[in-house]
């Protein structure tokens, strides 16, 4: 059953990209920023999306969950981090027209959810089936999505900024040499852009806090100690606060710009580094497992 559902998934989100990168180029490139799409398509869409989510959310709760322990690691964490980001793609899709984002995320998503099956250096938790410790799976695994997906609006500004700022009287280049040009000609434009940032930021920054202080009470009924100074806790409140004072200074002094999106990749790399990144190197570069 449960390769069924790695096949669904990858097929549905496979299907849908593939629909996606079809039409964009039979557009000419989509280099035009256009309204919401034909209701028919874009009801039909969303449906075979939330299907995709439903059974991504399906494998990753049969191979994560166990009935008296759980399984995770680099793979799942990414996995995880995907479908979470992809769920607040297809909620945001209802107000705002997102479909050059799907170009990209929706790739993305499809590969994520296979990597399980390519890496298996995963461990073993026998105390998740605590309350309290699922509590702070979830909180820290639902930060990180909506996090990620903020990272990736923070790049995409990045290179849209760019493409805007570009030197005037540039040699014009055919659609079919400049497809990535006319890639980000069809995002939503900056101000748009923006807006979902900051808000994704902000729904971030109240589920980390959220997740910390889960995995501060859950410290202290495991270890006795609230704190344990390892490279997790140090990286996760180091990104934590650099979180916070991006929106303190967007909200008193009114932040924006360039070097406000570059703080705001190197926070959330701080933040994979408090996680993903030590179990890269552990479980896949050194192949070892960690707790």
């Amino acid at each position: 059953m449960t390769i069924v559902l790695y096949v669904l998934t990858a097929a549905l989100y496979g299907g849908l990209a593939s629909v996606a990168w079809r039409r964009h180029w039979r557009q000419g490139g989509g280099a035009a920023y256009s309204s919401m799409p034909a209701q028919p398509r874009w009801c039909r869409e969303r449906l075979l999306l939330a299907s995709a989510l439903s059974a991504h959310g399906g494998v990753l709760y049969t191979t994560i969950f166990l009935s008296d322990a759980m399984i995770f690691g680099f793979a799942f964490a990414v996995s995880a981090m995907l479908w979470l980001s992809m769920g607040i793609y297809w909620l945001e899709s209802f107000f705002f027209e997102l479909e050059g984002l799907a170009l990209l995320a929706l790739p993305l998503a499809c590969l994520a959810s296979l990597l399980p099956l390519a890496f298996g250096g995963v461990h073993l938790l026998p105390y998740a089936a605590t309350p309290l410790f699922k509590w702070h799976f979830v909180m820290a695994n639902v930060a990180y999505g909506l996090l990620a997906l903020m990272a990736l609006h923070a790049l995409l500004m990045l290179l849209v900024e760019r493409r805007l700022h570009r030197v005037a009287g540039a040699p014009c280049i055919a659609p079919h040499q400049n497809w990535f040009g006319n890639w980000l000609d069809s995002l939503p434009p900056l101000l748009t852009l923006e807006k979902l940032l900051f808000r994704l930021m902000g729904a971030g920054f109240v589920l980390l806090t959220l997740a910390l202080l889960s995995g501060i009470l859950f410290s202290e009924q495991l270890f006795d100690r609230a704190l344990r100074f390892d490279h997790k806790t140090v990286f996760a409140c180091l990104s934590w606060v650099m979180f916070g004072v991006m929106l303190i200074g967007r909200r008193f002094y009114g932040w924006r710009g360039r070097v406000v999106l570059r703080w705001i990749l190197a926070a959330f790399g701080v933040l994979l580094l408090a996680y993903i990144g030590s179990h890269f190197v552990f479980e896949v570069l050194l192949s070892r497992r960690v707790a």
